[in-house]
């Protein structure tokens, strides 16, 4: 008699509620060990930002917008040439670029701050294509740009302005000034700290090293999430605002 093999069966895949909660998992996740202790110098690198003269903090609001805008271009430019390098090879060299950048102050942090934007927008357009997605698409490009709206990892609240997932702007000539205006003021607060704790004398590049990692961390995970629910919408068929809805009442009793 002969014996009919059948195929394996493939697992059916997870529900829209576990996928969802395996989202809402990592990111909460984002503001693990890590994030905590770097909370901490986020406290200190507060205080020393308002003590700084007003136009230090000016110089540093301006050029964070300035390091957003060259990261946006110089993170596509360099895919052309230069690969990935992973989600755990990212945070080692961007704590490498805050050590550099603490090293001599706020003149270095300053210089460093457009390197590390733009690696860690580098590491954003990575996880988007680990989800299937064209970082050259208008929607991802702007998708990469929100995920640097998030609330970041020193930010005093609890973290739940997820406003970032619902901001609905594809990125073309015309409006990626726009898009940028949008996202600047947020990442200009997060970086602000970042550069003010980088001009702590001495420890200046221990504290860049340590809020570079665990930033690059944060936002990689943030982008898991914003991709993850993208990703979840198109194999679905489910309204993508309605997912982010329910994304959040899962957040909220987590």
């Amino acid at each position: 008699m002969t014996q009919t093999i059948l195929p394996p069966v493939k697992p059916a895949d997870p529900s829209k509620e576990v996928q969802l909660l395996e989202l809402v998992a990592r990111y909460n996740g984002a503001r693990g060990i890590m994030i905590e202790a770097v909370g901490f110098l986020g406290a200190k690198a507060e205080g020393l930002l308002d003590k700084l003269p007003a136009g230090v903090r000016t110089r540093i609001e301006g050029a964070t917008y300035q390091a957003l805008e060259s990261s946006f271009y110089a993170a596509a430019a360099s895919r052309k040439t230069l690969p990935d390098t992973g989600s755990w090879a990212t945070p080692l060299i961007t704590a490498t670029t805050g050590a550099v950048g603490g090293f001599g102050g706020l003149t270095t942090a300053l210089a460093e701050l457009p390197v590390t934007t733009t690696l860690i927008l580098r590491a954003i357009q990575g996880i988007a294509v680990e989800h299937g997605f064209d970082p050259d698409d208008p929607d991802t490009k702007a998708d990469c740009l929100r995920v640097l709206a998030a609330a970041g990892p020193l930010a005093e609240d609890d973290g739940t302005d997820l406003s970032f997932l619902t901001l609905r702007t594809s990125v073309s000539g015309a409006t990626v000034q726009a898009l940028l205006a949008k996202v600047a003021p947020k990442l200009s607060v997060t970086l602000s700290q970042k550069l003010a704790a980088q001009t702590v004398p001495v420890l200046g590049a221990a504290a860049g090293a340590t809020i570079n990692y665990a930033f690059t961390s944060y936002y990689q995970d943030i982008a898991h999430v914003q991709f993850g629910l993208r990703k979840l919408a198109e194999d679905t068929g489910h309204d993508r605002a309605a997912l982010v809805q329910d994304f959040e009442a899962l957040l909220r009793d987590a």
